[in-house]
């Protein structure tokens, strides 16, 4: 007989991969109480942190703080500590599965973690599902993906510039010939000079985070082919692209990789293939995916446009493919690295998904972020996300205007989506 844990996993994995962490939360709160939980993972390159719990405490958490935690376990490891998470001191319990993901559970006193192999065997599930989520590059993932990096690229960018006038205007002041007070000038100017070298340092590690060289990408996917293909007898040809151009968004990388392996592997279901020849190039403004041999042209063109199309057209790209029996195969993937533009005339709440325009109509009815959460079931930081996501996409300013941009494509707030009709959208 399952226990209620294992039962209830279903319903984890099979939801909205941005909720899975408040999904996970319920799941564990009886036999693990906490107060927050996070889920740490590289996979997802737009949003590496899921969570669950109060906005004030897991909106301060940090990837250096999450770091810090994976580096003091070992792959398959638990362990209970007292930890800087959150800006603050806490109890917490944690988790690193194998896969290299890792669970924070912030608890309201410090002690036993009990059951901690259930725990981790839990999380393990958990863990793969979110793996073969990004590895498939499924259109849902890679849409959420791209919006959560364009996102962060942007308020990394803003912050950094913010922070680094401010601190530039310090030393000017602080290096001024008026001010008399050396010592007091010379602690000050190597304090604010080290914080811009550490601001500058974390915004890089945060686009590391955002974005991927395009040789690594490929290297990646190379290692991959190799081992999956070891024992197949067609001989692989690889060109890389080429080092000196622009790094590739994670949610390119990702579905590169994906669809590339995809298509691969439709390729060398064809008789007699004896030779496959795989590419990568880049140029300002996309990558281009190639794959072909120059035997067999016995591909199965429908169904491998079928398992392509979502994918490209959730990114904006294209896929082209072609087969002539005795010649050869060819398939040739577009993946833009920005998000194309809209039609001029589109409606401008054409762009927003379920989630967003449920949303938007609370936001038009003068509601607060913690309303909403409540009405809408789902944290305050994933309301405040899809707050951020739906001033982006209508390029408004402000909650009000947001509003005003609605009212003006003919839409009262109340015709909107609702709360009652959210079953199966995506968070």
């Amino acid at each position: 007989m399952p226990k209620p844990e294992a039962a209830a996993l279903r319903d984890v994995i099979d939801g909205p991969l941005l909720e899975i962490a408040v999904r996970f939360s319920r799941v564990l709160a009886d036999r693990w109480p906490h107060t927050a939980l996070v889920i740490f993972t590289r996979e997802c390159t737009g949003r590496p942190r899921k969570v669950a719990g109060p906005a004030a405490v897991v909106d301060r958490i940090t990837i250096a703080e999450l770091e810090a935690l994976k580096a003091s376990l070992t792959p398959g490891g638990t362990q209970r500590t007292t930890a800087a998470i959150g800006g603050a001191s806490r109890p917490v319990w944690t988790v690193l599965d194998r896969t290299g993901t890792l669970l924070v559970l912030i608890t309201r006193q410090d002690k036993e973690l009990r059951d901690a192999a259930e725990l981790a065997g839990l999380f393990g599930i958990v863990a793969t599902s979110i793996r073969q989520q990004v590895a498939q590059a499924s259109p849902e993932y890679l849409t959420e993906s791209r919006a959560a990096s364009a996102e962060r690229a942007r308020t990394i960018a803003e912050m950094a510039a913010a922070h680094e006038t401010s601190l530039v205007s310090i030393l000017t002041a602080l290096r001024a010939s008026t001010l008399d007070d050396r010592q007091a000038r010379a602690s000050a100017t190597e304090t604010a000079s080290a914080a811009l070298v550490a601001l500058r340092s974390a915004q890089a590690s945060d686009q590391a985070w955002s974005e991927e060289p395009a040789p690594a990408a490929f290297a990646k996917l190379r290692r991959e082919l190799r081992q999956t293909l070891r024992h197949h007898d067609a001989a692989l040809e690889f060109a890389a692209p080429e080092k000196t151009g622009r790094p590739l968004p994670g949610e390119i990388a990702h579905a590169a990789r994906a669809m590339t392996r995809t298509a691969v592997l439709a390729f060398t279901a064809q008789p007699d293939l004896t030779r496959l020849r795989i590419a990568w190039t880049t140029d300002a403004t996309s990558l281009r995916a190639d794959v072909r041999d120059h035997e067999s042209g016995r591909l199965d063109v429908p169904a491998l446009h079928d398992q392509l199309h979502g994918r490209a057209d959730a990114l904006g790209g294209s896929v082209e493919l072609d087969a002539t029996p005795g010649w050869g195969s060819r398939a040739t993937i577009v993946l833009p690295l920005a998000p194309p533009p809209g039609p001029a005339d589109e409606n401008p709440l054409a762009g927003l998904n379920q989630r967003e325009l449920q949303v938007l109509r609370l936001l038009a009815q003068g509601k607060r972020n913690k309303a909403i959460a409540e009405e809408l079931g789902i944290t305050e930081s994933t309301v405040k996300f899809h707050v951020t996501g739906v001033l982006r996409k209508l390029g408004a300013g402000t909650r009000g205007e947001a509003a005003a941009i609605a009212l003006a494509a003919g839409v009262r707030p109340d015709s909107l989506p609702g709360p009652a009709n959210r079953a199966g959208t995506p968070g």
